[in-house]
């Protein structure tokens, strides 16, 4: 449950919808890599491989709590730490709450004086993790702290709580609880949620305790609005993106009442914003999930519009080319216009369709030279001035200042922005998956090499061109490294044993993965093969692999 809660915060990084036949699942050391094609456009394809329909999954339901308090210095907001141990945004502060299930619906139905329908089964939900996380329940008089027997039933199986508040050993009092916002994860994991943020003031709560055992928290803290806020830009605290434009939102409720939580909760509540928002990975790095014609399970190529509010800002990726995400790109282009912002420049990470967009259309919507590396600018035809971007340029974006990497490997050209936030990656690394390296124009040395070089950076987060961004870089690349020497290694020792069939060294390269998609998996293992091909090891003669002598 307290996995499920997450990933409605961007963190369903854990529950992977899978494709039929377009990918498998390969354990190695205990972590799961998908064998797919992430952010490959269609001329990466295999010749004869056939796009599987992508299964829609359904939209689930959640709920957190925003609990505040009265402060020395204004009203204070209860933020929690994950553990770093957590594989979904470790490190990362956040709301107690989590997922419904049925239990809670049925709940809710049997407690007539809660609200009916989703709305009735979210605060069953989230009165239960209450429980659970920091061991409050909602009594008459106020929040107060549940006894450690009876919290430990509900860890226990949290059907057991419906049992304990019918028992009388939990309090529960529905009064107090407003809906301020209702938002839905982005397209960018398969598993998504419609979380209602709920809203809760206690005067002097009880100081809230870990469970006995095992948590997802392991620290408590109260801060203003303002003072969260103000953290987070300055890079001390990590806040998922949907937290933040909340953050910003009570501030100015605050700000229009006077100071008045409970007046800027109620004027919140009466029309809960839903819809479109800003996504903010990073202090500056707005994501703008764009749909494109990419391999499942990815769906979207993910354009950020870089820079501080009210300065200049440079736009990477701009894949838009149907009418529903060009007018998306616009809304937000025009949004950051609005703060007083402008855009500079439009940046490619590499050459690929799926990251390049329709340029007459996005050149209506704004008007900026297009810089990238020169593999890329050789491919683009457009009326925009064009500027080289090659290892060593920098970019600086009000106080930010964005470091040019050339990553080779999976596309000629390719190149990575780097800052003190993060790193925007373009197809290096994805959280769900792995990336193909092309064998027309891909190069699977010079791949590893740039992930090499990536880890080395010691980046704080990356920004990826797919998907979730990745907290734990290091690990991730750590996993990708292993993944692909290991693959590497296994080509050469098929041939080295006698092999010289792509399709038998394939199957031999990927003898612990017997579902990958045979197109794929040639396809990759002719990129391992040409690789060593180059460094001398092998020899390709009529259509047979052999060692060199």
């Amino acid at each position: 449950m307290k996995l499920l809660f997450f990933s409605l915060l961007f963190q369903s990084l854990l529950i992977m919808e899978r494709v039929d036949h377009l990918y498998s699942c390969v354990r190695e050391g205990g972590d799961i890599l998908q064998e797919r094609g992430c952010g490959q456009s269609m001329s990466e394809v295999p010749e004869g491989f056939e796009m599987p329909e992508v299964a829609i999954s359904k939209i689930r339901q959640s709920a957190s709590l925003l609990v505040t308090r009265d402060g020395s210095t204004g009203v204070e907001i209860l933020f929690c730490h994950r553990v770093s141990q957590m594989p979904s945004f470790p490190n990362f502060w956040a709301f107690p709450g989590g997922g419904v299930n049925q239990f809670d619906r049925d709940t809710a139905e049997e407690l007539s004086y809660f609200p009916k329908g989703e709305d009735g089964s979210a605060l069953v939900a989230l009165m239960r993790e209450m429980v659970e996380e920091v061991g409050w329940a909602p009594s008459e008089d106020g929040l107060v702290m549940v006894s450690s027997p009876v919290r430990d039933l509900v860890v226990e199986d949290g059907n057991n709580w419906y049992q304990l508040v019918d028992d009388g050993q939990i309090p529960i009092n529905p009064e107090g609880f407003q809906i301020i916002s209702i938002r839905t994860t982005p397209p960018l994991t398969p598993m998504r949620f419609t979380n209602r943020f709920f809203h809760l003031h206690d005067s002097n709560p009880p100081t809230p305790t870990h469970p006995n055992g095992r948590s997802e928290f392991d620290e408590f803290c109260w801060l203003t609005p303002k003072q969260a806020l103000e953290e987070w830009i300055d890079c001390r605290m990590r806040i998922p993106p949907p937290q933040i434009t909340l953050l910003r939102n009570i501030i100015s409720a605050l700000s229009k009442n006077e100071g008045d939580i409970i007046s800027a909760m109620s004027d919140m509540a009466t029309q809960p914003q839903t819809g479109e928002h800003r996504i903010e990975f990073a202090p500056g790095v707005e994501c703008v999930p764009l749909s494109t014609y990419t391999l499942p399970p990815a769906t979207h190529t993910n354009c950020y519009i870089v820079g501080n509010l009210g300065s200049e800002y440079i736009v990477v990726d701009p894949a838009a080319r149907e009418k529903s995400s060009l007018e998306y790109l616009e809304r937000r282009i025009r949004a950051v216009e609005k703060l007083g912002g402008r855009i500079i420049a439009t940046v490619f990470t590499h050459k690929h369709p799926d990251h390049i967009g329709d340029m007459e259309a996005i050149s209506r919507i704004y008007q900026a030279p297009i810089w990238a590396s020169e593999e890329t600018l050789e491919t683009l035809t457009t009326s925009e001035s064009l500027k080289v971007l090659a290892e060593g340029d920098t970019i600086i974006l009000g106080d930010k200042t964005w470091h040019v990497l050339e990553t080779p490997g999976h596309c000629p050209g390719h190149l990575c922005l780097s800052s003190d936030v993060g790193m925007i990656t373009g197809d290096m690394a994805v959280m769900v998956g792995t990336i193909l390296v092309p064998p027309s124009d891909g190069d699977m040395e010079k791949y590893i090499t740039s992930l090499e070089r990536i880890r080395d950076e010691k980046p704080p987060m990356l920004f990826p061109a797919h998907g979730p961004l990745s907290p734990v870089p290091e690990k991730l690349l750590e996993r990708y490294i292993k993944h692909r020497n290991k693959r590497h290694a296994l080509v050469f020792e098929a041939v080295k044993n006698g092999l010289s069939n792509i399709s038998e060294i394939a199957d031999y390269a990927y003898k612990d993965t017997p579902e990958a998609h045979p197109f794929l998996k040639t396809d990759q293992t002719l990129s391992h093969l040409l690789a060593h091909e180059r460094r001398g090891d092998v020899v390709h003669i009529q259509d047979k692999w052999y060692l060199a002598e």
